[in-house]
């Protein structure tokens, strides 16, 4: 079977459960996030739909996480997962792998679409927009598709890989070399993403894959939890709280617990049946996929280039070396590049030397054009009385 091709064969079955928390200092949850069978049409998690079978329309899962104040970030975020279904859910079931992996791509894209148009229309919601990681698979392969900071995370071997790369700025500076893990902990831009839903009126899906084993645990959260809590803590709850419920309410209590500074989601799934055993060496990368035969007009999907048109695979490390030190104008924020490469400098030089004024960094407009030639007429006939002027009162004196 190809790996663009049909779907594979067998019976899949997910345990899953989600939970969204307000946190400890937010007033409202601006969090949404989706859990569906797209066969039965169900977003429900009463018991009975907890477990699933994975068929024909297959299952999605999906984290927003909201912002813009007031309501809007809620609004923008609860657009998103209602559109993300329903765009899913519509028309024929998907034919193979890459017409799945198309209509993640195009549902992201049109949540997108629809929350900008949106915020244009509304003044009092200007300016929201949510992040998206959603995760969708009709067969063993799981597909990704994300804007924005909010993660997913795959539990194998015990081992626990995140398989989503944050769009942010703290990001983009640690994969340019330019921070170390642990300045960014302490970075004063840490908390701007590079693209949202709804801030321009197209983004760039980041489209990634990962072919599932027996046994595998998906977790798909926003910051609030993967801000709060380290990754070892995460592996630790996920493998001592087998089922999905249980983890998820350990996972926003210890968020909570450890300050709960913004609005706490978290997705787990556990995927069981006809799946392989993972070897035991056998690890997870962030690993990009691009559509065979994709269409021009589908030509996000390809965010980094893929070095072999043949392959579904872009390599971590090749997909590291095709990513530029870049700040996207649909950043949240606003943060331009050269206020960024002025942050740099100010955070990696030395403490004690202030940092060296940039005035292309200065927020006032000041004009470079020349003066109306009136004005400069006004000017230099000024200036020659007065010199009139001055040379009398010598010639006097």
């Amino acid at each position: 079977m190809s790996d663009h091709g049909e779907r594979a064969q067998g019976e899949i079955r997910i345990h899953l459960f989600g939970r969204t928390d307000v946190g400890q200092i937010r007033e409202h949850n601006e969090d949404n996030f989706l859990v569906a069978d797209l066969t039965r049409r169900s977003r429900s998690l009463m018991e009975a739909d907890r477990h699933q079978v994975v068929a024909e329309r297959g299952t999605v899962l999906a984290v927003c996480d909201g912002m813009g104040g007031a309501a809007a970030g809620e609004v923008a975020s609860q657009m998103a997962v209602d559109i993300i279904y329903e765009k899913l859910a519509e028309g024929d079931a998907p034919t193979d792998r890459d017409d799945l992996a198309r209509r993640l791509v195009r549902a992201v894209e049109e949540a997108g679409q629809r929350i900008f148009s949106e915020a244009r229309a509304d003044r009092s919601r200007r300016g929201m927009g949510t992040t998206a990681t959603v995760a969708a698979l009709i067969d063993s392969r799981l597909f990704m598709g994300q804007v924005g900071d909010s993660r997913a995370y795959i539990l194998r071997n015990n081992r626990l890989t995140q398989v989503t790369r944050d769009q942010s700025l703290v990001n983009q500076l640690i994969e340019a070399g330019q921070l170390t893990e642990e300045e960014a902990e302490t970075f004063e831009h840490n908390n701007i993403i590079l693209q949202a839903l709804g801030t321009a009126d197209s983004v760039q899906v980041d489209l990634t894959y990962a072919d599932l084993r027996q046994g595998d645990v998906l977790m798909v959260c926003s910051d609030g939890l993967s801000g709060m809590l380290r990754a070892d803590d995460i592996r630790e709850i996920l493998v001592s709280h087998p089922d999905p419920l249980e983890a998820c309410k350990v996972l926003t209590d210890r968020a909570n617990l450890a300050g709960g500074h913004d609005n706490i989601t978290v997705i787990v799934a556990r995927f069981e049946g006809d799946l392989p055993e993972p070897g035991p060496d056998e690890t997870l990368a962030y690993t990009k996929y691009a559509i065979s035969n994709l269409p021009s007009a589908d030509a996000t999907v390809r965010a980094a280039p893929i070095h072999d048109p043949d392959s579904a695979e872009l390599s971590e490390e090749a997909a590291r070396e095709s990513r530029r030190l870049r700040v996207s104008h649909t950043m949240v924020g606003g943060l331009d590049s050269a206020a960024l490469q002025a942050a740099v400098q100010a955070r990696t030089s030395d403490s004690n030397t202030p940092p060296r004024y940039d005035p292309s960094t200065d927020p006032i407009d000041i004009p470079t054009t020349g003066l109306p030639p009136a004005v400069v007429g006004l000017l230099v006939l000024g200036a020659l009385c007065v010199a009139a002027i001055a040379g009398g009162i010598l010639a006097l004196s």
